[in-house]
């Protein structure tokens, strides 16, 4: 029995039957294990160059503004206020009658002006009826004179007779112009009085205000009952044609960046984003703040109310351009410059950059659209170095700590070691268990 048992071992590590077991136990020490895989080339991210709008924008903050305010004052005092016809927020068309004040008092003076002036009208009548006698007495005085001279030359007129007729015809000669010089007297006094029913008139008229311009009523300070005062303030305040604008303050170093007519992009309070146009320059800077006052265009909306608090900014700049990811630009003295990957090979690449907008930087030369750049931490690496691409999703969000243990893990250079493949887990776990053994 012992030696057919003998014989089948025989048998069998004739044939190679003998399993792994088998073989440890005659002394046979285990393969060696397959060498871990060398560690991979350290993975970057990266974006494209691509083609985008840039633009430069300078900061601006202010109220809203009246473009042109109006300011209506009674053009006559000490009258009472019967009515008023408008109230803030109103629109109102040129003419249209904003406050009505009491005109009795107005009205009499009126009609005693009419009445001197009638009083100065019928004189200078009564001074032209007494020219016109006059001049009639004056032409008798000389027909007398000339028969007087006529019989004093024939020797049957008499010198006394000569003499009076003289003097008559110098008296009325007197008397006429006289009345010539009376009746300018009568004609200015005339002129007098109707500049005074004029005005008698005018004051009448001024007891109906009325708006001057068409706008909006932006304040009233008129109560009914009050009595009309200049030196009390305007009693409305109007606002031209409505047009209300933003008057912001712009930081003195900005101010050569700006022109006329250039976007402003701006957030009202209250109303939200609207868009203007940048319409005056300011002439002067405060020298306290350093800022100047900038005047903007804004599009017709009844919602914009003057003193709404303002924000925003003017569009100096726009253009499409190349742009990539603001932190791929690196600089130091010796100017900016990129980390260009191609095929998996860094290359440092000098560029000119030029705006900042929105997280992109713009490249005005050394980088083509399409070509590739290191979003971050290009300042570790040169040009030659090997690197792998990563896609942003992976970069953006770091895996669980029990896949980072499936994957691998990182040494203190940064590179990652990666991890064992399922089928060297085997063959490492049975080099370790032949390690034990002696």
């Amino acid at each position: 029995m012992q030696r057919n048992f003998l014989f089948f071992m025989l048998a069998l590590l004739a044939t190679g039957g003998m399993g792994p077991g088998a073989a440890l136990a005659m002394g046979d020490r285990p393969p060696a294990a397959p060498a871990v895989v060398e560690a991979t080339a350290p993975a970057v991210t990266v974006a494209p160059a691509v083609t985008a709008e840039m633009q430069a924008r300078v900061p601006l903050s202010g109220t809203l503004v009246a473009r042109e305010v109006v300011q209506v004052t009674p053009r006559i005092e000490g009258q009472e206020i019967l009515s008023l016809g408008a109230e803030p927020g109103d629109r109102v068309e040129q003419g249209q009658e904003l406050a009505r004040l009491s005109d009795v008092t107005l009205r009499a003076q009126l009609a005693q002006a009419d009445a001197e002036l009638q009083r100065a009208t019928a004189g200078v009548a009564q001074a032209e009826s007494q020219i016109a006698s006059n001049e009639a007495a004056l032409a008798q005085a000389v027909a007398a004179l000339e028969r007087a001279r006529s019989l004093r030359q024939s020797g049957s007129g008499t010198q006394a007779a000569l003499d009076q007729a003289v003097a008559a015809e110098a008296a009325a000669r007197g008397v006429a112009a006289s009345s010539r010089e009376g009746i300018e007297v009568a004609r200015a006094t005339e002129a007098q009085a109707r500049a005074a029913r004029d005005i008698a008139r005018i004051n009448v008229e001024r007891t109906v205000i009325t708006a001057p311009v068409a706008g909006r009523v932006a304040s009233r300070s008129a109560q009914i009952g009050a009595i009309a005062s200049a030196s009390a303030g305007p009693m409305f305040t109007l606002i031209a044609d409505g047009s209300v604008e933003f008057e912001g303050e712009v930081i003195e170093t900005a101010l050569p960046e700006l022109r006329p007519g250039q976007v402003v992009a701006l957030n009202v309070a209250g109303v939200g984003r609207i868009e203007g146009s940048v319409r005056k320059l300011p002439a002067a800077v405060d020298a306290t703040t350093r800022l100047g006052l900038v005047r903007v265009e804004l599009p017709p909306d009844e919602r914009l109310l003057i003193g709404l608090f303002v924000s925003g900014d003017i569009i100096t700049e726009r253009r499409e351009t190349i742009a990539v990811p603001a932190t791929a630009v690196l600089a130091d003295a010796g100017g900016e410059r990129v980390q260009v990957v191609k095929d998996g090979i860094v290359e440092t690449r000098a560029v000119r950059a030029g705006l900042l907008w929105q997280g992109q930087r713009e490249i005005t030369e050394g980088l083509a659209e399409g070509e590739s750049v290191i979003t971050r931490a290009g300042g570790f690496f040169r040009s030659g170095d090997r690197v792998s691409v990563a896609s942003d999703s992976l970069d953006r969000a770091a895996p669980p700590p029990d896949e980072i243990a499936a994957e691998g893990a990182t040494d203190t250079s940064g590179a990652e070691t990666p991890a064992l493949s399922s089928a060297a887990a085997p063959l490492a776990a049975q080099a370790a268990e032949g390690g034990a053994r002696p």
